[in-house]
């Protein structure tokens, strides 16, 4: 564990940034010092109203050698450029999820690792919940038995409020709506969950009335290496719910979130639902289970300070972040093949073998 307060910049000021300067206020292992955005009305909003200080400039901030890392919360597209420019300033990387807007990107920011010297952390912060540790250790105990069987949901309004001014709207940078948006999140909570991901069947639809783009209904099929199944289910156009069931040969686990809570985390516990229901006997045998309070984004970003000073990638590393991607883009191809299974690992490679025969560029 970090002895010591880690202090790191960030860049891009919107909803998001403030949500994790807010998480870490108190913490004890990370500092969030200086802050960027190319707006200076951000700027100077966002320092009034968290005490961190605005710096006019990447490069002020790249410059500074009290600062080890930069958190970037900024739209997909930028993940890279501005991932490289600061891995280039040898300061550690953290990225909100997804790790990059696509799988070609994501694989490039997991080379800077090795290219620079730097930890890559991404933010996949679901699987950080108190719950979702609770069903890890559960599954680890073999007190469900062979799992067998998962199946997720998330889901919210996002598409009845798009307009074109929104980088959401748009098919390119939102590649199947909630599939990359919300999906997401729980590819990378069954991959922890379950297992190496070896192939996805997908299909997707429109039926928001604002006439975005992007498709606003997804529903994945995935199937483990070991031989489990799974299902993500995401809709745009619903109220938001975040749920997981684990099905296993001695019991089956629950566990759904109050959405409304999500940017609070600390209160999760208070209104989330977590049961285990064993044996034969059924609903009425439901065992519900404390969930104990946590704080995913600042455990995020306690993570992302460990590495700055271990040197190290964690838990939330580049290569969980584009198995997130790959089954992503596995299944987007699944959804253009009508529902073909597409496997995950043929992603990779494909786009390993893309980038390899692409030339250097200086």
């Amino acid at each position: 564990m970090a002895a010591r307060a880690v202090k790191v910049g960030i860049v891009g000021l919107g909803r998001w940034a403030r949500v994790l300067t807010r998480a870490v206020k108190d913490s004890e292992r990370i500092r969030i010092v200086a802050a960027y955005s190319r707006s200076e009305e951000k700027r100077q909003s966002f320092a009034r109203d968290t005490g961190v200080a605005a710096v006019p400039n990447m490069e002020m901030m790249l410059a500074d050698s009290s600062i080890e890392g930069v958190v970037l919360t900024v739209p997909n597209e930028q993940h890279y450029p501005m991932a490289l420019q600061v891995a280039r300033a040898g300061k550690h990387v953290y990225t909100e999820k997804p790790i990059a807007q696509n799988l070609d990107e994501g694989l490039k920011i997991g080379d800077l690792e090795r290219e620079y010297g730097i930890t890559v952390t991404v933010g996949h912060s679901a699987r950080l919940m108190a719950g979702m540790r609770v069903i890890k250790e559960m599954i680890d105990a073999g007190e469900l038995g062979r799992v067998a069987f998962i199946e997720a949901n998330f889901s919210n309004e996002r598409a009845l409020e798009l307009t074109p001014s929104t980088w959401r709207w748009y098919r390119d940078r939102a590649p199947g709506g909630p599939l990359s948006q919300l999906a997401i999140h729980q590819f990378d909570v069954l991959h922890m969950l379950g297992g190496e991901i070896a192939e996805v069947s997908s299909m997707a639809s429109k039926l928001s009335p604002v006439g975005a783009e992007v498709d606003d209904q997804s529903m994945t099929l995935l199937k483990f290496a070991d031989g489990k199944v799974g299902y993500v289910g995401s809709c745009w156009t619903s109220p938001g719910v975040f749920a997981v069931r684990v099905f296993g040969s001695k019991g089956l686990v629950h566990y759904e979130i109050d959405f409304g809570t999500w940017d609070t985390p600390h209160l999760l516990h208070k209104s989330a639902t977590l049961y285990v229901q064993r044996g034969k006997d059924g609903y009425g045998k439901r065992e519900p289970i404390e969930i104990p309070e946590s704080d995913m984004f600042r455990a995020e970003l306690e993570m992302f300070a460990e590495s700055c000073v271990s040197g190290r990638a964690g838990e939330l590393n580049a290569h969980n972040g584009n198995v997130a991607v790959a089954v992503v883009a596995a299944a987007l191809r699944s959804i253009d093949k009508r529902g073909l299974a597409i496997r995950v690992q043929d992603m990779i490679d494909e786009t390993r073998e893309r980038l390899r025969a692409r030339p250097v560029v200086a």
